[in-house]
């Protein structure tokens, strides 16, 4: 996962896997909750998921989050993890404002 920590850019990945875990969330329900919500653009297999998971561990974006006795190790976003979201939705803003501007208004023209 190669996030770009002083420029803010999050990948794609990253930032769905955050998306999905302000609600408490297991691995599978991760996977469901980003096919879903991509309409199955994006699937992540386990590899990449549990990979993805650790990393954001690591950087504290991420913590375990155990209400019940379930046997699914669930996650929730933290704090810090929500400020990466906020950030990079204020990015991508701009990005598109600029895409916006660039096609003088004709963002809807599926011919483009």
């Amino acid at each position: 996962m190669k996030d770009n920590i002083q420029g803010g850019a999050l990948t794609e990945t990253t930032l769905l896997i955050l998306l999905a875990l302000f609600n408490p969330n297991h691995g599978y329900g991760i996977m469901q909750f980003i096919e879903e919500k991509t309409n199955g653009r994006v699937r992540l297999g386990p590899g990449t998921l549990y990979g993805a998971i650790n990393t954001l561990y690591k950087k504290s974006w991420i913590i375990p989050y155990n209400e019940d006795d379930s046997r699914k190790k669930q996650y929730i976003i933290t704090e810090l993890g929500k400020k990466q979201v906020v950030s990079e939705n204020r990015r991508l803003a701009e990005i598109l404002n600029l895409v916006e501007m660039a096609l003088g208004g004709e963002g809807d023209d599926e011919s483009i």
